[in-house]
């Protein structure tokens, strides 16, 4: 507990002593309602004042206000003891309920200990403390056992085991050598190793999850804008409705007005509003909360009520549903020998970062003498052309061969194939395979189990290859031979044919997806560890690339769902239950207290199994 919360839990205690004294204490009566206001206001004197601050700025109908009216009505009418018992249940309820925020707050603060207090920068031999703010990007930086990484950066130094559980929930550590990449939150656990920054704080890996968490609570949920809402109207509604219930039975019926104001005071002690107010927004921050310890994030309550909603998941197969690791596993000349057709696709594929360029080159395994080249040009989706030595040289698909009008053929093994043409005349093909990956076939299996209806898989592959992975995986319908802008164009058309109330869903590894996560009703982006452009485009992000993350998250989602269903449906089914009961006289104030108090303890208590899905990953 906070302190606030144990000077909450101090009052308490002091007045269950107090009361109890005076219940069973031989005080005389005319000197009860002085001791029971004493201890009303130890236990109420933050409610009281709390209403005198909302009547004064017009925020005439909250729950303070309620409680108060309700308490002080009691005392007016006699009932000093049921006073002061309302309040002291109606603390215990509010301590509890802020309880169960902090700990909720705390599975999403503990992604805040991740921001690095310092960084150390060598100067004159010796390590220097400064602010990570304050180092620049090619600065050296020296990271000791135990230290979290404080900035992005390479190894220049050094070999070390690296702890990468804040970002990704994975236990083992991985280990770091020269050249490899670090990112900051991550902590630094065997050897001292130097670090070359590559880029400044604001811009880190730490400082863009940061403040991706930050801002996840301000995203909520329809479900939770509509609580807000249903607050707004029910709380006037059921003070109107205590006063109609004060005024007219009595006038009516010509009976005692004490009866009928005591059964108003009850209706308004059940009426509170609590356990709806405070389990709702709960259940979807534990949700998040407990994504985060399994270093899934989410970026606000929104986007799991629309992940629980899902019927179609659409993946980018290359990175996502593959490896991205692409490797020849055949070359077919035409007209001249392997090795020609080999060096001509290196040199024409050597300024292309694609994976299937730096394939290639990796298979030709010689330097490339670029001054043969004279002209390159990168045709997007399609390859490149490029002038070599005086010839004019095609590496790339079937739409490039087209456009370059040059009679191609295609190959029966399955793989990608990279058709290259010389001065108009078709040299060959070169096949690159890129291998599945283990889980995937898994991973669709779950989700169809879930209840995802259609898996649809989006690729620049040419058909045949598509069609070959698809069969691997029991993917539901494949787009192939799509050039950047078509997976957009593929995306809407999904889109167009979702029914009501349904969401698509897609999947990327956060590279060259953005355009599309940011289309989808929701994006995840996955092992993207580092990837601005995935952090900021998608709306929720895998910080690893563990596919089995993926039904994980919807699973999250869905009993994040079902829970805060579970929560609307008991609190509104057991509070109109007690006010009908109380309006009539058969519910008292014992029962009103539960009706409140009672029920907002239960529904917090359900919230909180949102925050324990994170151990629930074996499903």
């Amino acid at each position: 507990m906070n302190k606030s919360q144990k000077l909450m839990l101090l009052r308490i205690v002091i007045t269950i002593l107090l009361f109890i004294s005076v219940i069973f204490g031989s005080i005389p009566e005319n000197d009860q309602i002085f001791i029971f206001l004493g201890i009303y206001f130890i236990i109420g004197w933050d409610v009281l004042l709390n209403s005198l601050r909302n009547i004064l700025g017009k925020e005439l109908l909250d729950e303070n206000v309620l409680m108060t009216i309700a308490t002080l009505g009691a005392f007016l009418l006699g009932e000093y003891h049921e006073g002061v018992e309302v309040m002291l249940f109606y603390q215990i309820g509010e301590l509890f309920q802020s309880y169960a925020v902090e700990k909720s707050r705390q599975s999403i603060s503990d992604m805040m200990n991740i921001c690095p207090e310092y960084a150390n920068v060598e100067e004159n031999g010796l390590l220097k403390k400064v602010n990570p703010d304050d180092v620049g990007i090619d600065d050296v930086i020296v990271i000791k056992p135990g230290e979290k990484i404080p900035l992005d950066g390479v190894v220049l130094e050094g070999n070390s085991l690296i702890d990468t559980m804040a970002l990704t929930g994975e236990s083992v550590p991985s280990a770091v050598t020269e050249k490899d990449k670090v990112l900051s939150g991550c902590i630094n656990l065997s050897q001292v190793i130097k670090v070359r920054v590559t880029k400044p704080y604001e811009d880190s890996t730490v400082a863009k999850i940061l403040e991706l968490v930050e801002e996840a609570s301000e995203k909520k949920a329809k479900t939770e804008k509509f609580i807000t809402k249903f607050a707004h109207y029910y709380t006037p509604a059921v003070v109107i409705s205590a006063v109609l219930l004060a005024l007219v039975p009595p006038l009516i019926l010509q009976q005692s007005f004490i009866k009928w104001i005591q059964r108003a005071l009850i209706f308004l002690v059940i009426s509170c509003p609590c356990a709806l107010v405070i389990s709702v927004p709960l259940g979807f921050f534990g949700g998040i909360g407990g994504a985060s310890k399994a270093g899934i994030l989410i970026k606000g309550g929104n986007y799991l009520e629309a992940l629980s909603k899902a019927k179609t998941v659409v993946f980018d197969k290359t990175g996502t549903l593959t490896k991205g690791v692409f490797e020849v596993i055949a070359i077919h000349p035409e007209k001249i020998d392997e090795k020609t057709l080999l060096e001509f696709a290196a040199l024409a594929e050597g300024y292309s970062n694609h994976p299937i360029a730096i394939s290639i080159r990796k298979f030709y395994g010689k330097d490339l003498s670029y001054d043969r080249m004279e002209e390159v040009e990168e045709i997007a989706g399609c390859g490149m052309k490029a002038s070599i030595m005086g010839k004019t040289v095609y590496a790339g698909n079937e739409k490039l061969m087209e456009m370059a009008k040059v009679k191609y053929h295609n190959c029966n093994l399955s793989g990608t194939i990279v058709h290259i043409a010389i001065d108009d005349c078709y040299a060959g093909h070169i096949i690159i395979s890129d291998e599945v990956k283990k889980d995937s076939e898994t991973m669709i299996n779950r989700l169809k189990k879930q209840g995802i209806q259609q898996v649809v898989m989006l690729t620049g592959d040419g058909n045949e290859t598509a069609r070959v992975v698809a069969g691997k995986l029991n993917v539901d319908k494949v787009f192939s031979q799509l050039l950047p802008n078509h997976k957009v164009s593929c995306m809407e058309e999904l889109l167009s044919q979702k029914g009501k109330n349904e969401t698509v869903v897609f999947v990327g590894d956060g590279i060259n997806d953005a355009p599309v996560l940011s289309r989808a009703d929701v994006g995840i982006a996955m092992g993207v560890m580092g990837s601005d452009a995935a952090i900021e485009a998608a709306d929720i992000v895998l910080m690893d690339d563990s596919l089995m993350k993926i039904p994980l998250v919807f699973k999250i989602a869905k009993k994040t769902m079902h829970i805060v269903k579970q929560n609307i449906f008991f609190a509104l089914g057991i509070k109109f239950a007690v006010l009908i009961l109380g309006a009539v006289g058969i519910a008292g104030m014992q029962l009103a207290v539960f009706a409140d108090v009672g029920v907002a303890i239960l529904a917090i208590l359900n919230s909180f199994r949102t925050m324990r899905m994170d151990m629930e990953n074996k499903m």
